[in-house]
């Protein structure tokens, strides 16, 4: 089924000044394959709205439903499962483990899936060859690029055959280039395994690529379009 649902969900913030609402009553339905952007000024709840779907955070109100079940109510370590199994992230700042190879970080979560070894390696290959990097597999993070290490990124969320891919503005590192290249890529993996790809962006590349647009201000969604 492969769908994501929020419900009326609320985040806020408690500062010196008052409470803050980053996400403010969202109700949004994300199907099998979406290739979305979330755009918006900075501050209007791009970042926390991702987190939220991802897991990473809960909301004080509403419900998030991953296949009808709701993640908010689950406990910490039921979380854990739950993003393993379900969720591939990219983040801005890439997250790559320094100390391992390229291979060796996509691998990584398979691992934590207690996934067979040679079932490991042939996905990792699989993947990275997807993202342009078979040649540069043994390489640890230090000796790639901005850009390639953001495709080893993405390799690491896809190696898993994650149901969403939350990309929290995945090209803002990036040159000209690279951004290009790394859509073509995740464009190509959302038509082949129908992955579905949410992005948090102010990069209008992404947004004139996806399929669908969703515009927050001030934690709310005020437009939602479809190409």
């Amino acid at each position: 089924m492969n769908v994501l649902e929020t419900r009326s969900i609320t985040r806020i913030y408690k500062e010196a000044a008052g409470e803050i609402r980053a996400v403010d009553g969202i109700s949004l339905t994300f199907q099998k394959g979406e290739f979305a952007a979330i755009v918006g000024p900075s501050g209007s709840g791009k970042t926390t709205l991702l987190n939220l779907m991802g897991g990473l955070d809960r909301p004080d109100t509403g419900s998030i439903l991953v296949d009808a079940v709701d993640i908010c109510g689950l406990n910490a370590r039921q979380l854990v499962d739950f993003r393993l199994y379900n969720i591939g992230f990219v983040f801005q700042a890439y997250n790559l483990i320094p100390v391992l190879t390229a291979e060796e970080n996509v691998e990584f979560i398979m691992q934590l899936q207690k996934r067979p070894r040679a079932e490991r390696r042939q996905r990792t290959h699989e993947v990275l060859a997807a993202v342009g990097l078979a040649d540069r597999m043994k390489s640890r993070p230090a000796k790639l690029s901005g850009g390639q290490q953001q495709r080893v990124a993405v390799a690491r969320a896809l190696a898993s055959k994650p149901k969403f891919v939350l990309a929290d503005e995945p090209t803002a590192n990036l040159d000209s280039k690279s951004a290009e290249n790394l859509l073509e890529i995740m464009e190509k993996l959302n038509r082949e395994e129908s992955i579905t790809f949410i992005f948090s962006t102010h990069d209008p590349r992404v947004v004139a690529r996806a399929r669908r647009v969703i515009t927050l201000v001030d934690g709310k969604v005020i437009r939602d379009e479809t190409a």
